[in-house]
């Protein structure tokens, strides 16, 4: 980035304006030509930098209704400044994309697989993302997003232990109507890197409130036909009570947080579900929230 200044005094010296800008921070190579034609002399000296702090180039991914509507998965923007922040990217994909105002409201900020606030400062190679409400009111074994077909029964192999005595799992399927409406297939969408991450989370919080042997979170993405699995949650324990609270806690949290999107096609249209929650909450937690 170029910037000017103009020194309006004829009498003052080229050295005297070069010592001034070789003080701006990140900049040091300096042209300076004299201006013409004006009563009182101008002197403009030019900026070129190659400082510390260089313009960024970032790539802002969309998904599920998001991408949908604007007719791409990824928004390339470049010559940002280096005081970039998540909210200012957010904002510069609405300006681009007028259609996506009617969701500005509902989307949050991930950077890195996190969900961030706003005033999130970017850095150079950050992979940025805008997430729209996930579908619900890559990865180890245990937790995994695949276009693959669900094999339920490898899943809980996954997590019985010799010491468990009981298996607790949620297998959610593709069911052929929705409020009154007939559903001909659903498609899901998903950030997978940061899916697999929210999993393990969620985990990490059933291992503290229950005492278990292993949790498991698999989810397809996809075309999926009526009847066919779209997620399962299964949990070992050494007994039923907390195997089946963890499984529950599983799911329901999964729906809730997890950045995966359900579009529904019906046999006259079709819908992104999205549910009544959003991470918001997650991005900024209060304490109150965050105890356990």
């Amino acid at each position: 980035m170029d910037a000017s200044l103009i020194a309006n005094d004829a009498t003052r010296r080229e050295e005297e304006v070069e010592q001034c800008i070789a003080r701006l921070p990140g900049r040091r190579e300096i042209e300076t030509r004299s201006v013409q034609g004006n009563t009182h002399g101008r002197l403009t000296v030019t900026v070129r930098g190659n400082g510390t702090l260089p313009d960024m180039d970032v790539t802002v991914r969309l998904y599920a209704s998001l991408a949908e509507t604007a007719g791409v998965r990824e928004v390339a923007l470049s010559q940002l400044p280096p005081s970039i922040t998540a909210g200012d990217l957010g904002a510069a994909v609405f300006e681009r994309f007028p259609t996506l105002s009617p969701l500005r409201e509902s989307v949050v900020f991930a950077v890195n697989a996190e969900y961030v606030r706003p005033d999130h400062l970017i850095r150079p190679g950050d992979e940025v993302a805008l997430i729209p409400p996930v579908s619900g009111g890559a990865a180890a074994e245990l937790f995994r997003i695949t276009e693959a077909p669900l094999d339920v029964p490898a899943i809980q192999r996954l997590v019985h232990r010799d010491a468990s005595g009981a298996l607790s799992i949620f297998v959610g399927v593709v069911r052929n109507t929705n409020q009154g409406r007939d559903v001909d297939h659903l498609e899901y969408d998903a950030y997978p890197a940061m899916a697999t991450k929210v999993m393990r989370q969620i985990a990490s919080e059933a291992r503290e409130r229950w005492d278990i042997h292993e949790i498991a979170m698999h989810h397809r993405i996809g075309r999926l036909a009526i009847g066919e699995a779209s997620v399962a949650v299964a949990v070992s324990a050494p007994h039923r009570g907390d195997a089946i609270a963890a499984c529950q806690y599983g799911i329901d949290r999964l729906k809730a947080i997890v950045p995966i999107w359900k579009k529904e096609v019906w046999t006259d249209g079709e819908h992104w579900v999205e549910g009544s929650l959003t991470p918001r909450d997650e991005a900024a937690p209060s304490p109150e929230s965050s105890a356990p």
